[in-house]
């Protein structure tokens, strides 16, 4: 019997080899690489071969959460910062982001509430998206939070937290480019007594952690300069009926009121102040330096005396560009609020390009920042000790004509 093959077998039996070698090296055994070879061959390919396998890796946006008041009483302090977030995002994203990943941030409603505050610190820390976490929007909110942010490795930066002991409460994960109260409440005292002369001295002050520390030392300095507080009314963020401590406040017969006091509320107590038929000055710290104490004072608030730590007609180039951008995409001038947003990003931005987008890379770059540009003080530096702004400035203004203008004694 003849066993050669002949060409057509040959033929059928090359191809069925051809198909059995195929499909064995498209099978899923096939394919399938143990989780060890996978992982050292991702740590020793090339880089052009990792970002092609994995591009969401480096195209992925770069997260920061934000913890602050949306609505609620304060929610025109959230308003604005967005308007300056966004703003430093246009810029930065539009330049190609950082190190090629554009920023975002993911901005959860604290309503400025403690705890509100603690639930959005957990929701952040729990978030591997989160490399760094923005506000709250007052002292007593932020601390509530930062025990929670300090043992999640997660930086909290307090942008607008001036109460002496945040940084200190938080420890090496909390920042804080603001003024602290230990610089701003005695400044506010040499104003009031060295600068208006006011010897008589009535005070009403929000009675939050905030509020009783800056009374605090603002009432110590004021002692030191040898004025008096004759009257000083404390309140809760809620009240609106100031009639009755009005009363106790004429009854002392202050030369001046000062306002320990937000936007809303101090706009109030001054429309009252000024209904109650008391024409002394009125004088107010950083707090009240926002276009909605105007807007909703009213007349009541012209003449009032601010202790200010911005202001739109800086001369300086940096300054004046900067109003020319808000102004243009808001029609409307930055406040200190938006202001000190954007400085945040830009800040925050730096940071993430020395020390990578990581929690720790952000913790770690921190203190290796040295003269970033800021709208507000220029450069900024920290002090490593404090893990504040180095030699912060103050600007004396003036409620006139709607505005706040600059204001100095010969006036």
């Amino acid at each position: 019997m003849n066993t050669k093959p002949n060409s057509a077998s040959v033929k059928i039996l090359s191809l069925i080899v051809i198909l059995a070698t195929l499909l064995t090296a498209c099978s899923p055994a096939a394919t399938a690489v143990p989780a060890a070879t996978a992982a050292s061959a991702a740590t020793t390919a090339p880089a052009s071969t990792a970002a092609t396998a994995a591009p969401t890796v480096l195209t992925d946006p770069i997260y920061l959460g934000v913890s602050g008041p949306l609505t609620g009483q304060n929610a025109q302090y959230g308003a604005q910062w967005k308007k300056g977030f966004d703003l430093a995002l246009e810029e930065i994203n539009g330049a190609g982001g950082v190190n090629g990943r554009k920023l975002a941030y993911d901005f959860q409603d604290s309503q400025a509430d403690p705890k509100q505050s603690v639930i959005v610190a957990q929701k952040f820390v729990a978030d591997p998206r989160i490399i760094v976490e923005l506000g709250d929007f007052s002292s007593t909110a932020s601390m509530a939070a930062s025990q929670i942010y300090q043992r999640g490795g997660l930086v909290q930066f307090g942008f607008t937290n001036s109460h002496p002991d945040f940084t200190k409460a938080g420890g090496d994960y909390t920042w804080s480019n603001s003024v602290t109260q230990t610089q701003a409440s005695p400044a506010l005292a040499d104003l009031a007594v060295t600068t208006l002369k006011l010897k008589k001295i009535a005070v009403f002050q929000l009675n939050t952690d905030w509020g009783k520390s800056t009374y605090s030392l603002f009432s110590q300095r004021v002692t030191e300069l040898g004025a008096q507080i004759v009257a000083t009314q404390a309140y809760l963020p809620d009240e609106k009926d100031f009639r009755s401590a009005l009363t106790s406040v004429k009854d002392a017969n202050p030369d001046g009121i000062v306002l320990i006091s937000y936007q809303a509320d101090g706009a109030l107590i001054a429309q009252q102040i000024r209904e109650a038929g008391l024409t002394v000055p009125i004088v107010g710290g950083a707090s009240l330096q926002s276009p909605d104490y105007i807007k909703l004072g009213g007349k009541a608030v012209e003449g009032t005396y601010i202790l200010g730590e911005f202001l739109p007609s800086d001369p300086r180039p940096e300054v004046q560009a900067f109003v020319a951008k808000y102004k243009a995409k808001y029609n409307e001038e930055p406040d200190l609020f938006a202001t000190i947003a954007y400085d945040t990003i830009v800040l925050i931005a730096k940071a993430i390009e020395i020390g990578g987008p990581t929690r720790q890379g952000v913790h770690d770059a921190l203190p290796k920042l040295k003269d970033v540009p800021s709208i507000l003080y220029g450069k900024i530096t920290f002090d490593l000790t404090t893990r504040r702004v180095q030699k912060p400035t103050f600007e004396n203004l003036i409620v006139k004509n709607g505005d706040f203008v600059p204001w100095t004694p010969a006036q």
